[in-house]
């Protein structure tokens, strides 16, 4: 039998979470400031939502996407574009694209979302403690502004801005977890890693 030589190929690209995860939280945390009563809705959170809430999480789908990682592919690049169609949803209205979403409608946008995360978060359940919160947090957040809109109620609207800045603290802590954890090549904040037996 002839000897076959294999080249194994190793894969010595960056770790594109903790861009996606930040691209998520200060977006997440901006709007939320929003939501509960901080400040108006202006172009600094469309802004976010276009670049770094958008654009740079659909990179970093694309990137887990050749580290073969199905999850953050799903994850970053989904979320990614949910913050770029919350931008058109709020700019095309007002551009004289069709008519600005009605409670009910807003609602659903919302509820599809709360959805999917909570199928993410059952994935998360697999993965570490940071992401478990991040997921389970968000899963609130989307199902708490479905409600508040559909409901009208301003008052579960502003408790859920209070909870999506948590949620997008939390994200950004696992951001930064995991880029301090690899520079200094020890733990320096845990994100609680699962036991996968």
């Amino acid at each position: 039998m002839e000897n076959q030589n294999y080249i194994t190929l190793k894969d010595n690209t960056a770790n594109p979470a903790p861009l996606g995860l930040l691209g998520f939280g200060l977006t997440t945390i901006l709007l939320n400031i929003h939501n509960a009563g901080g400040f108006a809705l202006g172009s600094t959170i469309l802004a976010m939502g276009i670049t770094i809430g958008g654009i740079s999480q659909v990179i970093a789908g694309v990137l887990e996407w050749k580290k073969n990682n199905t999850f953050g592919t799903t994850a970053f690049t989904a979320y990614g574009f949910f913050w770029l169609s919350l931008v058109l949803i709020i700019i095309l209205p007002k551009m004289g694209y069709g008519n600005a979403p009605d409670k009910n409608e807003m609602a659903a946008y919302l509820a599809l979302w709360g959805l999917f995360t909570l199928f993410m978060f059952i994935g998360t359940l697999r993965l570490n403690v940071a992401l478990q919160l991040v997921f389970g947090t968000l899963a609130i957040l989307f199902f708490l502004l479905a409600i508040g809109d559909f409901t009208e109620n301003k008052d579960l609207k502003v408790f859920a801005g209070y909870e999506g800045i948590i949620c997008g603290l939390l994200a950004f802590y696992a951001a930064m977890a995991q880029v301090l954890n690899e520079v200094y090549g020890k733990t320096v904040l845990p994100i609680g890693v699962v036991n996968k037996k």
